[in-house]
């Protein structure tokens, strides 16, 4: 509410700013303006901008709005074009709602602890609002998890020989943090301080895993379920409980850096959606579906119910030349976007 506040006060002054910029060129042109201390050129523009708004707008968007604004005085820009942010110019559209019109700038927090090295590369990072954490992932094994209401950070480095991590996801019900590599489940349990058992791994998998993503259930049980994607089109459906933890163990690799949960021993129905790589997979709570896309002509873009991957019904999917790469909803717009 108060970074609202502070927005709304700073966009007023920088209204009445080019207000008075209007009316002394208006002035200007008509030559009845008189030079004085309150005279506004750019430079006070500019300086008076930058102490508004701060860091948030950048020097080209601050000197195009000033030209813009000094060469057409009947057609002002709108001020949100400050930010960059440009509105269609046809005469048809509707004008948009007031709700709509706000734009909140906030400043931005860098994390300088280090969780990747050299040529190392962040592969997935997400939110827990919830429990106000953030979860990365880097390609070559380091998980991070960030709590911004305690500010800590803590890492670990899952070792590994050849394989790299793709993507992560939060297990809500477990406590987990669930990353895919190209042939293994990674689970960790970021909470325990045993160095050497602090997770478990569930190997092996036969294709590449590229994607993954958690189904979101309001049961509150001991499980979750997770959504994987891989190289060659098929999307897996995964269900772990705390009983997987204690009954899967395999004797083997008693030495590993996690437990190993031999992936036979699981019930993992899996569909063949796609023919190509799933690029991405998500689970949308509040349709009750997921999605999931792909580089694929035909199949790019697939969103049903999970019971698809089981029951092998038709579902839903249609096709965008060259695929879909990315996708998201908006729940309020009630509207997916993709991007091939």
């Amino acid at each position: 509410a108060l970074e609202l506040t502070d927005f709304k006060n700073a966009l007023e002054q920088f209204q009445n700013l080019v207000e008075k910029m209007i009316i002394q060129k208006t002035k200007e042109s008509s030559g009845l303006y008189t030079k004085d201390d309150d005279e506004i050129d750019y430079e006070k523009f500019y300086t008076t901008t930058r102490t508004l708004f701060g860091p948030a707008v950048k020097d080209q968007n601050i000197q195009a709005f000033f030209r813009k604004t000094m060469g057409n005085l009947d057609e002002k820009p709108a001020w949100l074009e400050i930010f960059g942010c440009f509105t269609g110019e046809s005469d048809s559209m509707p004008s948009p709602s007031k709700e709509s019109m706000i734009l909140l700038v906030s400043e931005k927090q860098q994390i300088t602890h280090s969780v990747v090295k050299r040529k190392d590369v962040i592969k997935g990072i997400v939110k827990v609002p919830l429990l106000h954490l953030t979860v990365t992932a880097s390609q070559k094994g380091v998980l991070t998890m960030f709590s911004r209401k305690s500010s800590f950070s803590y890492s670990f480095y899952f070792h590994q020989d050849t394989a790299w991590i793709n993507g992560c996801d939060f297990l809500p019900n477990l406590k987990y943090v669930a990353a895919v590599t190209e042939s293994s489940v990674i689970l960790w349990d970021y909470k325990s301080k045993e160095s050497t058992s602090n997770g478990f791994v569930i190997k092996p998998m036969k294709n590449c895993l590229l994607c993954v993503s958690t189904v979101t259930m309001a049961d509150n049980l001991a499980r979750d379920t997770i959504l994987m994607g891989d190289d060659k089109g098929y999307v897996y459906l995964l269900t772990i409980t705390s009983d997987d933890f204690i009954m899967k163990q395999s004797k083997a690799e008693k030495e590993s850096q996690f437990k190993v949960l031999d992936s036979e021993s699981f019930d993992i129905p899996k569909r063949k959606l796609h023919d190509d790589w799933v690029g991405k997979i998500k689970y949308f709570s509040a349709l009750k579906r997921f999605g999931s896309c792909s580089t694929d002509s035909v199949n790019s873009f697939v969103l049903d119910d999970i019971k698809r991957l089981e029951d092998h019904l038709p579902v839903k999917e249609f096709s965008v030349p060259q695929g879909v790469n990315a996708f998201t909803y908006c729940g309020k717009a009630k509207v997916i976007v993709t991007g091939g």
